[in-house]
């Protein structure tokens, strides 16, 4: 990897950089560089700079920039079909929803677009289960979630989310949920009440800052929640799909959530794709007109979440996240930088916690940029590595060196 000495801006990139500036709503604090080509882990800029994609679009693109076989999908469809709404039934949706089904083990799924409407759908779901099936009282379902959490953005999550930033000048907020501790068992035991609906929770918490839970603590909330007829939801969005090195990352402690919650990589990095996944007992609860979605299962979705899927199974995208993952996190501690607290993470889900005395990790990140390497920071004191899945090990070894160099 070819270390990059860069002097104020390019022209080119300044450009870029001040339109978005100005005609932007400044809801990003994104790194300098303007990104206009990509193609398997390499991404360029428009002054033709290559750099090494560690991000993944958090997770989005675990098969990697325009996989060929997503790419051929997407083009085909595009000739055929791309939209009918949920008014007809089109020739994709059904394998798709099918091959999906297929391969996480449940009997049905509701297909809509990005992440966060799949957590909504998700809610719905548990909710009204909760009513028509526990006999919850009208209007008193609750649901339990985690602090630090992240599972979207739209009102009525950042309503139950303990990051400040996200609820200010935002409310008033849908009542129905209580905060516990992350990683804590036994505060999920005693949060459970009669009118507990469900336990929404991500395996690993990526926008905290990679936290991973104790060896065990899915297992054990997991049984907590069957003990108490409560419904185990795990959103997968981020973990799931190869990412930690399992197709699923409940598949590390044999966990099978009562409702699944995929997103990001199911669309390829070329559209959003994502769905809510469950057994009759969850699905059945939804009749016609009770939720939807205009381009929810749409047929050129539908044949990229095809091909996105096809792509990570047939390519065994989770066995190698776990070998490079476990290779790639062991090279990082490896370096014992006096500037890192931790490596923490599973697969290619990688965390290096930069000690708060060594300031902030956006400083990292910028220099990591000047090397070549496109990370982001999170959580103020954290560095993630996610690159795609299918990154080839020469590719990380280089990196390495030019991590080293930042870090030490």
């Amino acid at each position: 990897m070819t270390t990059m000495t860069k002097s104020p801006a390019p022209s080119r990139t300044a450009r870029y950089l001040d339109e978005a500036e100005r005609y932007s709503a400044h809801n990003y604090h994104p790194l300098p560089v303007v990104l206009d080509r990509g193609e398997g882990s390499w991404v360029w800029d428009v002054d033709g700079n290559r750099y090494l994609d560690m991000l993944s679009s958090y997770s989005a693109l675990n098969q990697g920039h325009l996989h060929p076989e997503i790419i051929a999908a997407a083009r085909e469809q595009m000739e055929r079909l791309t939209l009918t709404s949920r008014a007809f039934h089109n020739d994709q949706m059904g394998p798709f929803l099918r091959e999906l089904c297929e391969a996480s083990g449940f009997d049905a799924a509701l297909p809509m677009n990005t992440g966060a409407e799949a957590v909504e759908t998700a809610i719905k779901m548990v909710r009204k289960w909760g009513y028509e099936v526990r006999g919850i009282p009208d209007g008193q379902a609750e649901i339990i979630v985690c602090e630090d959490n992240f599972h979207g953005r739209t009102t009525t999550i950042v309503g139950f989310s303990s990051e400040e930033q996200y609820r200010d000048g935002f409310g008033p907020f849908t009542p129905g949920f209580k905060l516990i501790p992350y990683g804590d068992a036994d505060a999920l035991r005693d949060a459970i009440g009669p009118n507990t609906a469900g336990f929404l929770v991500e395996p690993i918490q990526g926008e905290a800052g990679v936290n991973v839970p104790p060896d065990g603590y899915l297992r054990e909330t997991a049984e907590i929640c069957r003990e108490n007829g409560v419904a185990f939801v795990a959103d997968e969005i981020q973990t799931g799909l190869g990412r930690t090195g399992r197709l699923f990352c409940c598949d590390w402690e044999g966990v099978r959530p009562d409702v699944l919650i995929v997103g990001k990589a199911l669309g390829g990095g070329l559209y959003p794709v994502s769905a809510a996944i469950a057994d009759a007992e969850f699905m059945d609860v939804f009749r016609p007109g009770d939720h939807g979605s205009t381009f929810g299962g749409n047929p050129l979705g539908a044949a990229v979440g095809r091909a996105s899927l096809r792509v990570i199974l047939e390519e065994d995208l989770s066995r190698r996240s776990d070998e490079l993952g476990t290779w790639f996190m062991e090279q990082l501690r490896a370096i014992g930088s006096p500037h890192v607290e931790e490596v923490r993470g599973k697969g290619l889900m990688i965390g290096v916690v930069i000690k708060e005395t060594s300031g902030t990790a956006r400083p990292f990140c910028e220099a990591l940029q000047q090397r070549g390497i496109l990370a982001k920071e999170t959580h103020h004191q954290v560095v993630r590595f996610a690159p795609p899945l299918n990154v080839a090990r020469a590719d990380l070894e280089d990196a390495l060196m030019e991590i080293a160099a930042v870090l030490s």
